[in-house]
């Protein structure tokens, strides 16, 4: 299965649980709001985040912000950028989930190139 489509089904369960449960609406709605390009352009925040989820450990995090990093013109050089300072910042643990968000990166970018 390719990245995409684990995102794209990592999407819709989620979708599902929000059905579910409404008061994690209120929690997905606090993050459109704070993903707002009120200061910092949409590019940035998702970068910031894809380098969150690398210091958090979060692999279904990784998928969502590159993809979406990707998506807001991000490019290869900036995304690896962003997680050296992932690296910087979560030391050992998180080379390992730079690893898993490199490996990501290409993937998505193979995906769209086919």
């Amino acid at each position: 299965m390719s990245r995409t489509q684990d995102l794209n089904e990592f999407k819709e369960t989620l979708g599902d649980l929000v059905g579910e449960a409404p008061e994690l609406k209120q929690f997905s709605g606090f993050i459109e709001s704070a993903e707002a390009t009120t200061v910092l352009d949409h590019k940035t925040k998702e970068l910031v985040s894809l380098a969150i989820g690398v210091v958090t450990r979060c692999d279904h995090c990784i998928l969502w912000h590159t993809d979406a990093a990707l998506e807001a013109g991000a490019t290869h050089d900036e995304i690896v950028d962003a997680l050296k300072i992932a690296v910087v910042m979560g030391g050992g643990p998180a080379m390992t989930y730079a690893v898993n968000a490199y490996e990501t990166l290409q993937a998505l970018e193979t995906e769209r190139n086919e």
